[in-house]
């Protein structure tokens, strides 16, 4: 299966693994799936570092390559079919990096990880919430 993580379960993948139940940890090692990372959670990493409001494990760019050559993760770039959707999604989420997150997984047919209950309020298929 594909599946696109969601900030925050990647970051908690990264660096405290505890926090994530043992379902979702074994979707993540299975070499089977295929896992994604949206470059709109790297652009909100980037941005909550920069102004003191994450504290990462090392550098961005080193987090990132490391996961792809180690994991094998994917990243999933931003589309203009991803912008388009965002117009046909509920507005129960303010959050825009959130928003994109989950107009991608439903545009790339993609189950999206993720421990944030409000994503309920969407039509994306969810792992975890």
């Amino acid at each position: 299966m594909s599946y696109l993580l969601d900030t925050s379960t990647f970051l908690w993948w990264i660096d405290e693994y505890g926090r994530l139940p043992s379902n979702v940890l074994n979707t993540l090692v299975d070499p089977e799936n295929r896992l994604y990372l949206s470059i709109a959670s790297v652009w909100e990493m980037q941005i909550k570092s920069q102004i003191g409001k994450l504290k990462l494990p090392g550098t961005l760019p080193d987090i990132i390559e490391r996961q792809i050559n180690e994991n094998n993760l994917l990243m999933l770039r931003i589309e203009l079919a991803h912008v388009f959707a965002l117009a046909r999604l509920p507005d129960a989420h303010k959050d825009p990096f959130d928003r994109i997150i989950i107009a991608q997984a439903i545009i790339e047919d993609l189950t999206l990880i993720s421990s944030d209950s409000r994503f309920a309020s969407y039509p994306v298929r969810r792992l975890w919430t």
